[in-house]
């Protein structure tokens, strides 16, 4: 989405994928994407959050699990969101080969407070309902 401010990261630094990552393999009891993706590994270098989202997937899979849903929330004052909400859904349902009505995204600001009112950074949260096993 065009805007004049980015994130820092190792990978992409999209937010919401990471927590979303973090989502599904703590709910599988799988560690976490630091554990699986490590900061400074060469190939994960400016890497797409969703193709690590969709290697997730796989491994849930993998594992037997399957994902009934996911609800999230990125928390950032800039910019305004609501207009990406369903590609963001679709991205990430394609990422995962779920439907896209199994995915929620919310947007929200901090009523400028904190580091993301201050527009130093953003946040996210995510939970998932995967069953199977």
């Amino acid at each position: 989405m065009p805007f004049e401010c980015g994130l820092i990261g190792w990978s992409d630094a999209d937010v919401l994928v990471h927590a979303i990552i973090d989502a599904l393999l703590g709910a599988a009891n799988l560690g976490d994407i630091g554990h699986h993706f490590s900061p400074g590994d060469p190939k994960y270098k400016g890497i797409s959050s969703l193709v690590l989202l969709g290697w997730v997937g796989k491994k849930l899979t993998e594992k037997g699990y399957d994902i009934g849903n996911i609800d999230s929330v990125i928390i950032a004052e800039q910019p305004l969101l609501r207009d990406y909400i369903a590609d963001m859904c679709r991205n990430i349902s394609q990422a995962l080969g779920i439907d896209a009505g199994s995915v929620s995204v919310k947007a929200n600001t901090s009523e400028e407070l904190g580091f993301v009112g201050r527009e130093e950074g953003m946040a996210a949260s995510a939970v998932a309902l995967i069953t199977g096993k």
